[in-house]
């Protein structure tokens, strides 16, 4: 399974694209694919025909997957966005740090 910077519950900023400078917090993560749900960015609507589910119908807003190489970690200590090192926390483990400031994630 492939391993990327960004994890569920981080926040993130889009650095390329039509969103690019928003900022949101990551709400889904697929390593497989490399695509991230990120909270109010790449929004997308669909016009839905009633259901049991949905028994009103309507349009429908909601969050596509974004491409990781899109968006940058934001550092809680400087509160900008930043490039993630890792440091060696055990024998087998790492820890994400802010290449800024060396702050820990």
């Amino acid at each position: 399974m492939k391993k990327l910077h960004i994890r569920k519950g981080d926040t993130v900023e889009v650095v390329k694209g039509k969103d690019a400078g928003k900022r949101g917090k990551v709400l889904k993560v697929d390593p497989v694919r490399r695509r991230i749900v990120v909270e109010g960015v790449n929004r997308a609507k669909k016009h839905m025909r009633p259901s049991q589910a949905n028994p009103q119908g309507g349009v429908v807003d909601w969050e596509l997957p974004i491409d990781a190489s899109n968006l940058m970690l934001v550092c809680s200590g400087c509160e900008r966005p930043t490039r993630v090192g890792r440091k060696r926390a055990g024998e087998k483990s790492f820890t994400r740090i802010c290449k800024r400031c060396n702050r820990e994630f």
